[in-house]
């Protein structure tokens, strides 16, 4: 019997009828992508002024900057505003942002940084190293950091520019730069959250900044407007006027807004594989896969283990095994992906192990597993699990619609609940209320804390999102990863990350399931919109539009 032919499958088609990798796109999205992967980046003098109008393919953030995280929506509102210390290049380099060096001590106890000068906030209050030490002891170790800086013991600032982080055990290089260039760590100004909460401080809303662009105004669930500041420290940048970052609703309003030129740059897969096509033989819109080397997308499989059945580690193996990785790639992402193996990506090129636990589909390993496990079919089942699928990308809701089907190709009945984002949030991250959930992250090139959070058991923090929600919490995974967070040695972190690669896909709490090809589009007249490795996460201040 096929993939196609299986019993509850009709709702995904078969691969031609879905679309598939010929039939239904009229190319290999590989083969395509490849051959258009350079587009915006035209060398020449870069044109100035004009408005631009971009979006994602998320929706609407819960603040437009959330301290520790919130997921990539407010990743990117804030990061218009609120700068780093360092940026990862597109070559992978770690560049000067705020910062103009940062230089371990020959033990690794102590790094110095040395700050950018003439920089202001833009209220006009001076950029100094009080900034950095107060983000560093009152932001990022509590808050958005705390596990990448748990060796942390005192932040000081040596003169207006310089500040040394001191730590009580050895911080490899490549783990502290990749800290302070990520995604969590933005600059906030001193003068105004000293002595407030910096998680409600109103001014999340209505963010201060260094960067390219001041706020302008939020108009809820429609856009968020962005004025140049004059006084960027960066003279000559942004190149253009004015930014606007709108939200729309559905991804095919998304793609009709492409096409019309109403929306100028799409980025994080903004419309479904299927109508890129379509768009690219218009000729008003380009499509690119560079600048998500430092931000590779999943969608996971995640196993509260507060909850009977779930918490047993050879019924997560064996729900896994019913579980076609690549019918859902096929299906759902239109080839556009391949199957996760592990939290450790294969676009990975420090980290990346092949030498995993596997689980490869097959349902009759995946019953007779479950018959092994005491969990034989009862009146028709063997139990029910109660699955919520985070519907902020609809293949969220489509795999939700999926692994229902093929758990109960098992015997196991599924209560699917597809939720919106808020929703979403609070059942997998505060309530816990869920047996099994469909989420998404991404995945930077060093592990800690990003992915390692998500199987420690210090990542378990009640309501905060895209940590550890499952409970999983296992003393020898806990003291790899505080291995791995210390070892300075390139060589012995690699084998140290290949051991916490193995011993995540042993446990399986937390399953990617598909590493996602991520790409932008834009219109044609759009110029260098990918200079870095993290496109959610550029300032943008680059841009400029042709004609």
């Amino acid at each position: 019997m096929t993939t196609a032919q299986r019993p509850g499958r009709r709702a995904f088609l078969t691969r031609s009828a879905a679309g598939g990798l010929a039939a239904g796109l009229g190319f290999a999205p590989q083969a395509l992508l490849a051959a258009t992967a350079q587009p915006g980046a035209d060398a020449g003098p870069a044109r100035k002024g004009g408005t631009l109008v971009a979006s994602w393919g998320g929706l609407e953030p819960q603040a437009l900057f959330v301290p520790g995280g919130g997921g990539s929506s407010p990743f990117q509102t804030a990061t218009k505003i609120l700068e780093r210390l360092l940026k990862l290049d597109a070559d992978l380099k770690f560049q000067p942002a705020l910062a103009l060096s940062v230089t371990p001590a020959p033990d690794f106890r102590s790094y110095t940084i040395k700050l950018r000068d003439g920089v202001t906030w833009h209220d006009g209050a001076p950029f100094t190293s009080a900034d950095v030490v107060y983000n560093v002891l009152q932001h990022w170790k509590p808050i958005s950091a705390g596990i990448a800086l748990k060796s942390l013991t005192g932040a000081t600032a040596t003169d207006p520019l310089t500040v040394v982080l001191s730590f009580d055990a050895p911080v490899p290089d490549f783990f502290l730069k990749s800290t302070l260039a990520g995604q969590f760590q933005l600059l906030v100004p001193k003068h105004l959250y000293d002595g407030r909460d910096i998680i409600t401080n109103p001014l999340n809303n209505t963010p201060v900044g260094t960067g390219p662009w001041k706020y302008g105004k939020w108009v809820r669930g429609s856009h968020v407007e962005y004025l140049r500041n004059d006084s960027y420290w960066n003279a000559g940048q942004p190149n253009l006027d004015r930014l606007i970052i709108r939200w729309w609703s559905d991804p095919a309003t998304r793609g009709a807004a492409l096409e019309t030129g109403e929306l100028g740059l799409a980025y994080s897969n903004p419309v479904p594989a299927r109508d890129i096509d379509r768009l690219l033989k218009t000729g008003k819109v380009v499509v690119d896969t560079r600048g998500y080397q430092n931000s590779a997308w999943t969608v996971t499989a995640e196993f509260n283990q507060r909850r009977d059945i779930v918490n047993r580690r050879e019924v997560r193996q064996a729900i896994l095994h019913a579980i076609d990785r690549q019918f859902i790639v096929d299906t759902i992402y239109y080839g556009r992906g391949k199957p996760a193996i592990a939290p450790v990506f294969s676009s990975n090129p420090l980290f990346y192990t092949e030498d995993v636990p596997r689980y490869p589909f097959d349902p009759k390993k995946a019953a007779a597993l479950l018959d092994a496990a005491g969990l034989p079919v009862k009146d028709g089942k063997r139990f029910t699990v109660n699955l919520v699928a985070a519907a902020w990308f609809e293949e969220n809701a489509k795999l939700g619609q999926y692994l229902k089907q093929a758990l109960q190709d098992v015997g196991i009945e599924v209560k699917l609940d597809s939720v919106d984002r808020a929703t979403a949030l609070k059942r997998i991250y505060g309530d816990y209320d869920y047996d099994i959930a469909v989420s998404n992250f991404t995945s930077p090139l060093e592990l800690v804390p990003t992915v390692t959070q998500f199987y420690t058991t210090d990542g378990i923090v009640k309501g905060a999102a895209f940590r550890n929600a499952t409970g999983y919490s296992n003393p020898e995974m806990d003291a790899l990863v505080a291995k791995l967070t210390q070892e300075t040695a390139p060589d012995a972190r690699r084998a140290l990350a290949h051991q916490f690669a193995r011993l995540a896909s042993t446990d399986v709490p937390h399953v990617p399931l598909v590493e996602i090809q991520s790409f932008t589009l834009a219109g044609k007249n759009v110029r260098n919109f990918t200079t870095g490795a993290n496109v959610q996460g550029e300032t943008l201040a680059d841009v400029w539009l042709q004609g």
